[in-house]
């Protein structure tokens, strides 16, 4: 090994790795029990000896560059030696401590969540847990979240995705509402129904007239973008609307609106960042997800 070669100091490694981890400089320095100003300082000094640039502000936030990116996988790896070298000298294991985001949907995050997160503050009580909700692909590039529950396949290839099952969907009403009328329905009567709309009703649209209902814009008396509000509506009995069987099955006060109606399949993806997958806290945080989701797995259309 040409030890000459080695010209920086790992304290400054360790103040870049802690910041790129944490997001912002006032987190790591909490993260090191340092000042804000000791820390950046070292950030700097690290910087400088390497001759790159390692952040760049975005807003309020730090990006890693793509010297940022690359660097941070090889000092991860040293951080990941030396606390190694630390527990075996000490002899103890290490705790699971950390900040984790999980972005998901507001749905998902009310009616699916709760429990498995139950199980992980008992499993890993060292690891907080932020849960982001939003209706729109979090930008795990950006560091807007660690871990994201998506319905559709990320194409970047930064990111580390892990298809879980294919969720079932019906359209759904309340006993309250589907009791004013007075036989079964079929998909034919669709478009005498009210339909509650979420963020884009075109589209909502066309995925009801591709399930076969006969309905149209004018179906949509009302709609919100949070999916929270609109599947709230749908159990108040405001209309129908159309949402996975892993979620009506947490509200008995729903019953599936069409007879006749096949239910469709869309896809559960589990995504994260290359590099913080290989992070302890965000793996155990990916694993305990993909455990506890895939014991709510429907059954698939060829299982009998």
């Amino acid at each position: 090994m040409n030890w000459q070669s080695i010209t920086f100091d790992w304290n400054q490694a360790r103040a870049f790795l802690v910041t790129a981890e944490e997001g912002s400089l006032s987190a790591a320095a909490r993260a090191l029990n340092l000042t804000q100003p000791t820390l950046s300082r070292q950030v700097a000094a690290l910087e400088e000896t390497l001759g790159v640039t390692l952040f760049e502000r975005v807003s309020k936030s730090l990006v890693l560059t793509e010297a940022g990116v690359e660097l941070a996988e090889h000092v991860r790896a040293m951080g990941e030696a030396a606390s190694r070298v630390s527990l075996s000298a000490s002899g103890q294991s290490q705790q699971i401590e950390g900040m984790v985001t999980i972005s998901t949907t507001d749905v998902l995050g009310i009616y699916l969540l709760p429990e498995i997160l139950r199980d992980l503050r008992i499993k890993a009580p060292g690891i907080e847990i932020r849960i982001r909700c939003t209706n729109s692909l979090s930008d795990l590039r950006r560091r807007e979240a660690d871990i994201a529950i998506r319905h559709v396949e990320p194409d970047h290839p930064d990111l580390y995705a892990r298809k879980l099952y294919d969720a079932s969907a019906k359209v759904y009403g309340a006993r309250s509402y589907l009791s004013r009328f007075a036989n079964s329905q079929s998909i034919k009567d669709a478009g005498a129904h009210d339909f509650i709309g979420f963020d884009d009703n075109p589209q909502l649209v066309g995925h009801l007239r591709a399930m076969g209902l006969p309905v149209t814009e004018a179906n949509i008396k009302l709609s919100s973008p949070s999916g929270a509000v609109a599947w709230e509506y749908v159990r108040r009995g405001l209309g129908l609307g159309i949402m996975a069987d892993e979620i009506a099955a947490c509200c008995p006060e729903l019953v599936p609106a069409f007879d006749d109606l096949t239910e469709v399949y869309f896809p559960v993806w589990l995504v994260t960042h290359r590099e913080l997958h290989t992070s302890r806290r965000i793996r155990l945080v990916f694993d305990h997800l993909v455990e506890h989701l895939r014991h709510k797995q429907p059954r698939q259309p060829h299982e009998k």
